[in-house]
């Protein structure tokens, strides 16, 4: 299992920036950025940044990690903008992007943004259409499309993307549509839970592989973890796991490997102060991450 980082847009790009460097001088695969514009909360006063301007500055400031989004929300860009900024900044890269992309589900941003929210199989109808247009923009020299939701013609993609197939992540767990599209679109995959969720979940996207005709294994499988130091029984952080010592992360952990997780996307507070997120980042690499294999 590999393991790649998950620092929050909530905090001042300079404080970002080097605690990105950091994570990538610690040791970790990537970083995952998430992609939306304010807070899910009643409190929306609070400064988030824009995930692709994020991730075109990082690109340029670090040399090895992955840079990926957890999620893009495909409400929120059309697709061929879409592919426009995920190719310029995997050449800002080198190489390094996968573009993880889901179907948009906070409302609140939507509400706010005068962005179109639509139902559920509406919004899973478009990111089906978006997901073979952002594939054949990426790699064919001219795209036509004709769905129910976008229409291409002849769309040229220039400069394309570095690396010969930039990989496509579909997020999310819906077991009749989310898993089809993982399974006849996506490389790699991202679903939230525990790990017996993920491990019924991987079974059912197993079962959809087989339906399309399409090999298991070669679905990229990863599960995001939100981990804070304290008390384990302390339901103060409702939104993060508790852990006082390292060995509390390698139990939580080695289940989503057992069923068959290939990344692990770990979360450490970001409320906390840099100096004690940078020392996390570096002590995970160190003390946990070799015993898990």
């Amino acid at each position: 299992m590999e393991f790649s980082a998950w620092p929050s847009v909530t905090n001042p790009w300079h404080t970002l920036v080097e605690e990105v460097q950091h994570i990538e001088a610690a040791g970790w695969k990537g970083i995952w950025i998430g992609d939306h514009f304010m807070a899910n909360l009643a409190d929306t006063s609070g400064p988030w940044q824009e995930a692709w301007s994020v991730m075109a500055g990082l690109a340029a400031l670090t040399s090895r990690l992955r840079l990926g989004t957890l999620v893009t929300g495909n409400t929120y860009r059309h697709p061929a903008i879409l592919a426009k900024q995920v190719a310029q900044v995997d050449v800002i890269s080198g190489g390094r992007v996968t573009l993880g992309i889901g179907a948009g589900w906070q409302e609140n941003e939507h509400v706010a943004y005068d962005v179109a929210f639509f139902t559920a199989p509406v919004r899973l109808q478009r990111l089906e259409e978006s997901v073979q247009i952002l594939r054949s923009l990426f790699d064919n020299s001219r795209t036509s499309f004709a769905g129910r939701h976008y229409t291409i013609l002849n769309a040229p993609l220039a400069p394309k993307p570095v690396q010969p197939r930039l990989p496509i992540l579909i997020g999310g767990g819906g077991e009749k549509v989310t898993l089809r599209l993982v399974a006849q679109y996506a490389d790699a995959w991202n679903v939230a839970g525990d790990a017996a969720t993920f491990a019924q979940k991987s079974r059912i996207l197993d079962e959809h592989c087989r339906r399309v005709g399409r090999d298991p294994r070669t679905v990229h499988r990863t599960a995001a973890i939100m981990l804070s130091p304290g008390e384990p029984n302390d339901r103060s952080h409702l939104r993060f796991t508790m852990f006082s010592k390292p060995s509390d992360l390698v139990d939580l952990i080695a289940p989503f490997g057992d069923a068959g997780c290939n990344e692990m996307i770990v979360h450490f507070n970001p409320s906390l102060p840099l100096e004690q997120r940078k020392e996390f980042w570096t002590s995970f690499m160190q003390d946990v991450t070799p015993k898990l294999g």
